[in-house]
């Protein structure tokens, strides 16, 4: 069986940022959303979810912010530095699940945008793949409990990697300089079942290549999560 879902939603003002445009001839998003529920490696569930997104909203686009500098409009590659104009931005995303067991899990996730545009939601990247698997604590009776594992690996367009080469900044990258590299993340994470609807979850991260950049890394990232259900 299958399922669809379909999402209007509003844009930020700037790249990631808070003010929403409330104006949808100028700046909307769809998202559309396909579920599937076959049969694979054995009768357990599985679960496919293929999403396809599409952002109107007043992004820069990298080629022209790099032209921009190179023909000394700007004194480094500047994405915001354009009149306003709505452009088009759009990605794809598949997301698999699987369980093997009653207790065991495991997914895979692989997404990819145009990479022409301005990053403008979420985070910067343009291609990403993981893969991860987690356990319920049945075997120790903490049922509600799981502990995981995961493995991520993200990319970023040539234009992207050639704009923060040349000094460019976006809202999370941009140091100065980028001598390119994937960015992949090791994750392990033990998520505790406190009471009722909160779990907390520490969470340990190894990252190579941080922010892309060979010349940075690898470093440890220690988080607490929290999670409450109503």
């Amino acid at each position: 069986n299958w399922s669809a879902q379909f999402g209007e939603m509003l844009m930020p003002k700037v790249a990631n940022g808070i003010d929403l445009v409330w104006n949808l001839h100028q700046a909307h998003s769809e998202n559309i959303e396909f579920q599937f529920h076959p049969k694979l490696l054995g009768s357990r569930t599985t679960t496919i979810r293929l999403l396809s997104y599409i952002n109107h909203a007043n992004m820069g686009v990298y080629k022209n912010a790099i032209q921009n500098y190179l023909d000394g409009l700007t004194p480094t590659p500047e994405i915001a530095a354009h009149p306003w104009k709505t452009t088009m931005k759009y990605g794809f995303d598949i997301n698999v699940e699987k369980f093997f067991a009653h207790n065991i899990r495991g997914f895979s996730r692989w997404g990819w945008n145009e990479g022409q545009h301005e990053s403008f939601a979420y985070t910067e990247d343009d291609e990403t793949f993981s893969i991860g698997a987690d356990v319920s604590g049945d075997a120790w009776r903490r049922k509600f409990d799981r502990v995981g594992t995961a493995f991520v690996t993200n990319g970023i367009s040539a234009y992207h990697q050639r704009y923060l080469q040349l000094g460019g900044l976006g809202f999370i990258l941009g140091d100065g300089g980028l001598n390119y590299g994937r960015e992949t993340i090791s994750e392990t994470y033990y998520n505790v079942h406190v009471w009722r609807g909160l779990f907390v979850s520490p969470n340990l991260q190894h990252i190579d290549n941080p922010g892309y950049n060979r010349d940075r890394g690898p470093v440890w990232v220690t988080s607490m999560r929290f999670h409450l259900e109503f």
